[in-house]
């Protein structure tokens, strides 16, 4: 039974190629490079509405006229013929995303020239390369690239009280997490939809039990349901991006004099002013948005350079902006040991005279 079903969906392949074929001669001779088969009949997972899925390669947009979409409707399937040039070939052997099976396991059928089967050959060499090469910094961004998407299809979920709604940013979610995985991975999904968690449940950089959150979110009856499962996958996301990333991350290296020359005083210009402004005047958005911008300076700072942990987040108190001040003030002076480790000191003037007769090189009066 199952001889004859693929014998028969064979059959009707060979009708769709050989109509595509006599188009092209009609309509648009000499544009087609070549015709490949991936898929379901690519990797034998075939049922009885299996569509067939083409690379059908163009030389030139005159071959976009082969392109159609149709439905069958003595076996009930559904079929989408598309068109692909090169320059999406070329794109896909980036490898900026993991759908690349069209490229690189389509079995090919028909090819009108031996140097368009070179060409395609050299874009696949292109991608098992890179594939080979030991994961990297730029593989990293590549699934980093993916998994901020995720996040933002998270948050856009979370700000949902449809169900329906909820569930839509919700397969967003999944798609781009699985993405970033197999990105992740230096993988490319190679089979079906129906095959995914196979697929998922193989590699080796992942959340544990993945599968099952995938389920849960999946199954999850209501809006609330939905988004507590999101965020129980999202947190274990977190995780494995954050362990990958230990691994590629560029070595700190030693602070050095010309390493924070002029930091100190950027940050005592930026906010000092600001944040003594804000507890004269109870002004707890500017207190918090100066602690922010001077927390992400420390964070940039200390993720290349070999320097004490800062968190001057935590010196707000919306309650008491003069002891928020305080607290500010603390995190500079902690830092400033920084330049004096590095054998500096902060470039001060008692008053504008001075620097002007510093900056001048002018002599003492």
């Amino acid at each position: 039974m199952e001889y004859e079903m693929a014998s028969g969906l064979n059959r009707r392949n060979d009708k769709i190629i050989k109509a595509i074929l006599e188009k092209e001669k009609a309509v648009c001779p000499g544009s087609v490079a070549l015709i490949g088969i991936y898929g379901s009949f690519q990797t034998g997972d075939i049922h009885p509405l299996s569509d067939l899925d083409l690379l059908i390669l163009i030389n030139d947009d005159r071959g976009r006229q082969l392109g159609t979409v149709f439905i069958q409707d003595d076996l009930g399937v559904g079929h989408d013929i598309y068109c692909t040039g090169w320059e999406d070939l070329r794109e896909d052997a980036c490898f900026t995303h993991p759908h690349i099976s069209k490229l690189m396991d389509s079995r090919i059928v028909c090819c009108a020239d031996e140097k368009y089967r070179i060409e395609l050959e050299k874009l696949r060499e292109q991608v098992r390369i890179k594939l080979a090469e030991p994961f990297g910094e730029e593989d990293y961004q590549r699934a980093e690239n993916e998994w901020k998407e995720a996040r933002c299809c998270y948050a856009d979920a979370v700000m949902e009280d449809n169900l329906n709604a909820v569930r839509r940013h919700a397969g967003a979610v999944i798609y781009h997490v699985e993405n970033a995985l197999a990105l992740l991975n230096k993988t490319y999904f190679r089979k079906g939809a129906r095959r995914r968690y196979e697929e998922l449940d193989a590699m080796e950089k992942r959340p544990d039990q993945l599968c099952r959150m995938l389920d849960a979110i999946l199954t999850a009856a209501d809006a609330g349901s939905v988004k507590e499962s999101l965020t129980v996958l999202m947190k274990e996301m977190t995780v494995c991006f954050e362990k990958a990333h230990q691994v590629v991350r560029p070595e700190k290296i030693a602070a050095s004099a010309a390493a924070l020359t002029g930091s100190f005083e950027e940050m005592f210009s930026n906010w000092h002013g600001k944040m003594v402004l804000a507890a004269e005047t109870g002004d707890r958005h500017l207190a918090f948005t100066s602690l922010e911008s001077l927390n992400e300076m420390l964070r940039d700072i200390s993720s290349e350079l070999e320097i004490g942990a800062y968190d001057a987040v935590s010196a707000f108190d919306p309650g008491d902006l003069q002891k928020t001040l305080e607290q500010f003030d603390m995190v500079l002076e902690d830092y400033l040991r920084e330049y004096e480790k590095a054998g500096l000191k902060a470039e001060r003037y008692p008053d504008i005279d001075a620097f002007v007769r510093s900056y001048l090189r002018l002599p003492e009066e």
